[in-house]
């Protein structure tokens, strides 16, 4: 078994280690966020997206990105290095990529995976990358969240000194 530290790749490695999977015959998901302060709607949607498949390849904001989100001065309240480091010692995730842009639209064309996810706040019509994946024959998947559970409740809980 990789250690956490392997599952941490640059896009170049994660594509090809998605290519090795699918030739394989395995099926690859990808779902992407900032998983700034991981909870248990994130392992819970983590675990759901990695049923849908074989591996799962997670695409993780970096701070650059989740800060051009707008999600408030606060975040990312954890380093992209630690944020990479957490999702990757969970055995739901198979990989994890950094991307800096804004969306993963890129990143998920080069991906190419065969199951994109999102969680249930993202209508389907609205997730970043649906036709590019579709387009190729594969499906995409917007599923439920555990209600009242979000980073961004939990921050402004903080904020409130409540947990």
């Amino acid at each position: 078994m990789p250690s956490s530290q392997d599952k941490i790749k640059d896009v170049k490695a994660a594509a090809a280690e998605v290519r090795r999977v699918q030739s394989e015959g395995g099926k690859v998901v990808f779902t992407n966020g900032c998983f700034d302060l991981l909870h248990a709607g994130h392992v819970d949607l983590l675990e759901r997206a990695r049923a849908l498949g074989d591996f799962l390849v997670l695409g993780l904001n970096s701070d650059q990105s989740v800060r051009s989100l707008e999600k408030g001065p606060e975040r990312p309240v954890v380093p992209q290095e630690l944020r990479a480091r957490v999702m990757a010692g969970l055995a739901s995730v198979d990989a994890v990529v950094i991307f800096n842009e804004s969306t993963p639209a890129e990143l998920i064309a080069q991906i190419a995976p065969d199951v994109l996810v999102k969680g249930g706040d993202w209508p389907e019509e609205k997730i970043v990358g649906a036709d590019t994946v579709k387009a190729r024959g594969g499906q995409v998947h917007s599923l439920p969240l555990v209600p009242g559970l979000s980073t961004s409740g939990l921050v402004e809980r903080l904020k409130k000194g409540r947990p």
